[in-house]
């Protein structure tokens, strides 16, 4: 008998609403991925600090904040931080929050009805009769018509939308309305790959395409990596260990750099990066 793991999506230990990752059993041969296997994220306190920097500094401007998300986790673990800073006064009261995802909408009143799921922070929060995305000033706007009247909001307003590459969806309209704003800001929260717009804007771009239109970017852009629900190289190479020294270890879900990074912390084990249609006996 030969025992094989796939990793998938390796989480990060410590974030609010899901629990830890499980610790894995020894095998014989692993699938690892490494999205973020070159580098180290800032730690999770300061991240959520930056974000309410980057929110108050914007209302300050008279602009709005749009955050490009992916819907699921993502969008639900924003939505947390977002009321933690409210109830400890680190953001307004009256701060105006919409939801502009019917996917992640639908997500949030998931997660809503299952609190069993959760760790056990968050799980508190219920027990204690309380919403954990609980905010005065959230709307959840699920039809295409209430997404395109957000557009008319000159100031005061968080957008959550997505996609979170921005590849598609419902935040590519929000870009078109704010991005060429001085005022306004757009927030990265997740892993943007090459090619992508969000990676093009995030590498500095000074004008990016959008519906057939020529924008300027001279929205403040922030990118605070410390939310990304990847394990970073630290916690992937801490998962490895686990493992009880697999004889071969093969990483995939990177780019190459992330994975030539995991490669060569990686000892005890035969490490394989392989190409697309390449086939191995185990």
């Amino acid at each position: 008998q030969r025992r094989l793991l796939f990793s998938g999506d390796l989480g990060y230990s410590g974030r609010a609403i899901l629990r830890d990752p499980a610790t894995p059993p020894h095998v014989d041969a692993v699938v690892m991925e490494t999205t973020y296997g070159d580098r180290v994220h800032k730690r999770l306190q300061p991240s959520v600090e930056e974000l309410y920097e980057a929110i108050t500094d914007t209302f300050r401007r008279g602009g709005n904040v749009i955050i490009p998300s992916f819907a699921l986790e993502r969008a639900q673990e924003i939505l947390y931080y977002l009321r933690e800073g409210v109830e400890a006064g680190h953001l307004p009261a009256s701060m105006q929050l919409f939801l502009d995802s019917p996917m992640a909408i639908s997500a949030t009143e998931i997660f809503r009805r299952h609190p069993e799921c959760y760790n056990e922070e968050a799980s508190e929060l219920f027990r204690n009769e309380r919403d954990p995305f609980g905010l005065a000033g959230l709307h959840f706007t699920r039809e295409t018509a209430d997404s395109f009247v957000l557009n008319r909001i000159r100031g005061g307003a968080v957008i959550i939308a997505g996609s979170g590459m921005c590849t598609g969806g419902r935040v590519r309209h929000h870009l078109k309305h704010n991005l060429w704003r001085e005022d306004s800001a757009v927030v990265f929260v997740g892993f943007a790959a090459r090619g992508t717009l969000a990676r093009i804007i995030i590498d500095g771009a000074q004008r990016v395409r959008l519906f057939g239109e020529e924008i300027p970017v001279r929205a403040r852009i922030h990118t605070i990596g410390g939310f990304s629900a990847h394990a970073d190289r630290e916690e992937l190479l801490a998962w490895h260990r686990q493992l009880g020294n697999p004889e071969r270890t093969f990483l995939v879900h990177g780019e190459e750099k992330a994975m030539a990074a995991v490669a060569g912390e990686l000892g005890g084990t035969e490490v394989i990066m392989p190409e697309p249609h390449q086939s191995f006996p185990l």
